[in-house]
């Protein structure tokens, strides 16, 4: 059984460098929620230090808020946002000597891509045109995932280690009481059932179908680092192998 773990990177997290030695593909931050062309060059490095897959990591224009509200933007305009980001950190990869293999929005942009059609398909469009080869990441069962496939692209279907989630699937949104798992072994045994069994308990105690093929490690909380190796370490034990590819 193999399995991609994937964390966000070039958000301001003093954690950057020692995650990178713990996943397999990294979500870099393009400019628009965080980050800028110092960040993201940096993080392009360190992830060709350790071998880890660069992928894209792109934003609502939301500063101000780290991307986390809601926006009801025209498709055309979102395509437009998206194929400037990826291209940005698209460059930033080639001039170090690397290449970008996937994209992976953020925050409100990922949430609402899962349930708005037509935001998903200006997402999908935008990859395509950037790079068709690019591997598409969203909430597993999710309306981006059928977008990318629609446009051709080769998809991964994400759950999350420490996010609540609701009976349709979708996470419970920050804020809200659930959203945020911050007990290790809770965490670490719906990780495991999510990726083994394809299933997830939702707050309602009901089961949830999902398809596991990247686990998201957000490396921003408190114990993120001993977590990561938690997780590392209960992979090897269940014989799970850790790989982008």
């Amino acid at each position: 059984m193999i399995v991609d773990l994937n964390a966000d990177l070039g958000e301001g997290c003093a954690n950057d460098e020692a995650l990178l030695q713990l996943v397999s593909s990294a979500n870099i931050a393009c400019g628009a929620h965080a980050g800028d062309a110092q960040t993201m060059r940096q993080s392009v490095r360190w992830a060709l230090q350790y071998g880890v897959a660069i992928g894209a990591h792109p934003s609502f224009p939301d500063r101000e808020n780290f991307g986390r509200t809601r926006m009801q933007l025209p498709p055309e305009t979102v395509y437009a946002q998206l194929v400037y980001q990826l291209g940005a950190l698209a460059a930033i990869a080639r001039a170090e000597g690397g290449v970008m293999v996937h994209v992976k929005p953020h925050g409100m942009l990922y949430n609402q891509a899962a349930v708005e059609p037509a935001l998903a398909e200006a997402i999908a469009r935008a990859v395509k045109a950037v790079d068709p080869a690019l591997r598409l990441v969203g909430l597993a069962g999710s309306e981006l995932i059928r977008a990318g496939q629609r446009q051709g692209l080769t998809t991964r279907q994400e759950v999350f280690a420490d996010r609540g989630y609701q009976a349709d699937g979708t996470l419970v949104p920050r804020g809200l009481p659930g959203a945020l798992i911050e007990d290790d072994e809770q965490a670490l045994a719906q990780t495991l059932e999510m990726v083994r069994h394809h299933r997830v308990r939702t707050l309602d105690g009901t089961w949830a179908a999902v398809q596991a093929e990247t686990v998201c490690l957000h490396g921003d909380g408190a114990h993120a680092l001993e977590y990561a190796r938690k997780l590392r370490d209960s992979f090897v034990q269940q014989g799970i192998r850790v790989s982008a590819e």
